[in-house]
């Protein structure tokens, strides 16, 4: 009798939950401590999961041919890690004669199967790949899920689709895989619905065989020519071959009929030839490769859904021998801000796949740069830990990181629009870039985009090169002011001077933009400077600009002591400015302090910041300050002491400590100018 089994909820380890449930009996034991692998299971798909794949289906239906794209690129890469993992164990290689991926269909039974003699899976694999729709975060995506069709579509494919694309086309998949240096195989099948099962199984060689059991309306892709066609338009630079069979017709008898008998047993006839080309795209010469071909390529590495923006491809000789052909995608992948997510390039040594995502070839900020790097000079038994000792890598890491930037100032003086796309994309990423790569800080510094007073628009496509271009003579240094968003930062207070006399003022938004500015330093002999911070003595005429903020210290010193004593420990000081035009007072912190928009951000990391009171900055010229000047209710001095200064924290985009004591105080104010 076959024991049930029912295991509680999980998770696999990649982010998608899956539910064991029992066939039969309602026993419940720890899968830590219990093996289960002579057992049929059936597992269910917890809700946002199903949502998901139903989504994913409907979603890219009109594409729907890049499923067989997947699986054979999925097929391919089970190759690449078996030919790696012989390296290290050379009695993997036993009965594998030559690698292949063989397509073939059955256009009776309307099945199509792909198969491979890769490196398999073990049971356990087969759950943790296979009963995964995502390596990301299944709910946190589904947030970003519109109902959009169209949009949905493309986040999808930001989101990768990979094996469960087999659900676009078949109402039923069967997997059957066996892990290389195993004798166990393994059945996993599902109808891309509420469950799936796994159950033991026959399996002679290593490697993992995918049949199809294909829907009315896909048809086609039993048909023997339609499958070819796509397997030419999407893996004809996959580096094994990809085989189909070719029948050969029946042999005619004496009398000139076909020989019915020999015919019968046709199977034993069958003639694999390739259908693709078999050759590794980045060997071959650059005027050989099509458009259409690096395209293809770039799906096949990134998954992708969408063409690549631009691409360099590069053999180098000399002291160091290496091919590289590098993308730059349109779209930002799923898990772009995750830093600790899977980044990096395709390595390979001579021609032998050692690893996907080698992270040690490409800094941080260039992430989302995808690509192949195939080397002469690297051990074949490299690992991780040996890339980040090997100085070869750094020469090579150097290399690349260059022909990047080089690739996007090139996109930048050509084309600004498609630059201006890209920014849009992948600016703020980019902008990490000063600070981790301080030897490329000049180069990065030129490609970054800003917006401006220039034209007050959110779109961030001023350089740096252009600001400075549009300079007066007089002026020498960079402004910039930083805010919680685009609408705040072009109504700072702190840039009302700078303004009115026609000086332009970057206005930086992003989260990582002080951070930015602060390892900026200079640009082009031009010291930055934010209107945010310190005494402003600053402006066309800065001998003017002194003596003006003199007169103000003098003629202010009664207000501003009875300020200070009004605002008290909520305050560092008080003091007149000349920053001001139109409002009546702003915060400033001192020149080398931290910030409010990089402190709200830290303290929201969960932080624990030092004490930091601002100082306030009045402007004696506006009407506010010279009412409350002549006010001689002390008790309404204060409150209207505080009301300033709580609109002055609402200007720079900070929260109030006590919003209700601020609307209060204004209500009463409020009240009394209606009854005056």
């Amino acid at each position: 009798m076959r024991l049930s089994i029912r295991v509680g909820d999980l998770k696999n380890g990649c982010g998608t939950p899956f539910i064991y449930r029992s066939e039969k009996t309602g026993i419940t034991m720890n899968t830590e401590t219990t093996e289960t692998t002579e057992t049929t299971e059936t597992m269910g798909f917890q809700t946002e999961a199903k949502k998901l794949l139903q989504l994913m289906i409907h979603s890219l239906y009109s594409n729907r041919e890049i499923f067989l794209r997947e699986l054979i690129s999925n097929a391919s890469d089970a190759i690449d890690k078996h030919r790696f993992a012989v390296i290290n164990e050379p009695s993997l290689v036993a009965g594998v004669e030559d690698y292949r991926v063989h397509v073939s269909v059955d256009n009776e039974n309307k099945t199509l199967t792909i198969d491979d003699n890769g490196i398999g899976m073990s049971r356990q694999e087969v759950i943790d790949n296979l009963g995964t729709i995502a390596k990301s975060g299944t709910a946190s995506f589904m947030e970003q899920l519109s109902g959009d069709q169209k949009k949905d579509s493309q986040l999808i494919g930001q989101f990768g689709v990979g094996f469960y694309s087999s659900f676009i086309v078949a109402d039923r998949v069967q997997v059957i895989t066996k892990k290389a240096g195993s004798n166990a195989s393994t059945l996993w099948e599902s109808a891309g619905e509420d469950e799936f099962t796994i159950t033991d199984s026959e399996r002679s060689a290593a490697g993992t065989t995918v049949t199809l059991y294909l829907k009315t309306d896909a048809h086609e892709f039993a048909d023997d020519w339609r499958v070819r066609s796509v397997i030419k338009k999407y893996s004809d630079h996959i580096s094994v071959p990809v085989m189909m069979p070719e029948i050969p017709a029946p042999a005619a008898s004496e009398d000139g009929e076909a020989d019915v008998e020999d015919s019968e047993d046709i199977d034993q006839g069958i003639d694999w030839k390739a259908v693709n080309e078999a050759k590794a795209l980045w060997t071959r010469s650059r005027s050989e490769i099509s458009d259409e071909e690096y395209q293809a390529f770039y799906k096949h590495i990134s998954h992708d859904f969408e063409d690549a923006l631009t691409w360099s491809h590069n053999a180098v000789e000399g002291k160091l021998e290496y091919t590289s052909l590098i993308y730059l995608p349109r779209k930002a992948p799923f898990d772009l801000w995750q830093r600790e997510g899977a980044r990096g390039l395709k390595l390979y040594v001579q021609r032998t796949f050692i690893m996907d995502e080698a992270e040690q070839f490409l800094p941080m900020y260039l992430r989302f740069v995808k690509g192949v790097l195939d080397s002469n000079d690297l051990p074949l038994n490299v690992s991780r830990e040996l890339l980040q000792q090997n100085k070869q890598v750094e020469s090579i890491r150097n290399a690349l990181t260059k022909r990047v930037l080089d690739m996007l100032t090139k996109m930048a003086k050509k084309d600004n629009e498609t630059y201006g796309a890209f920014w849009d994309t992948f600016g703020s990423v980019l902008k990490e870039g000063p600070a981790e790569d301080f030897s490329n800080r000049e180069k990065i510094s030129k490609l970054i985009r800003f917006s401006t007073t220039r034209d007050d628009q959110e779109a961030q496509r001023v350089s740096l090169e252009e600001y400075v271009g549009s300079m007066s003579d007089e002026q020498d240094t960079i402004y910039y002011v930083v805010a919680e968003n685009h609408a705040t930062a072009k109504n700072s207070p702190h840039i009302e001077a700078l303004r009115e006399q026609n000086i332009e003022v970057l206005l930086l938004s992003d989260r990582v933009d002080e951070w930015l500015m602060s390892h900026l330093g200079e640009f082009d002999g031009k010291s930055f400077r934010d209107c945010a911070k310190g005494e402003w003595n600053e402006g066309k005429d800065v001998d003017e600009t002194k003596k003006a903020l003199e007169a103000a210290e003098e003629a202010s010193e009664s207000l501003v002591e009875r300020m200070q004593g009004a605002l008290g420990e909520r305050v560092e000081a008080v003091r007149p400015t000349v920053r001001l035009t139109t409002s009546p007072a702003c915060l400033t912190v001192a020149e080398h302090e931290m910030g409010a928009q990089m402190r709200r951000i830290m303290e929201a990391a969960g932080q624990t910041m030092p004490s930091n009171k601002p100082t306030m900055e009045i402007n004696i010229d506006h009407p506010l300050l010279k009412r409350l000047d002549q006010e001689a209710d002390e008790d309404r001095f204060s409150e209207l002491s505080q009301i300033l200064l709580d609109q002055a924290f609402l200007a720079e985009g900070s929260p109030l400590d006590d919003p209700a004591s601020y609307v209060t105080r204004l209500n009463k104010l409020l009240v009394e100018l209606s009854e005056g």
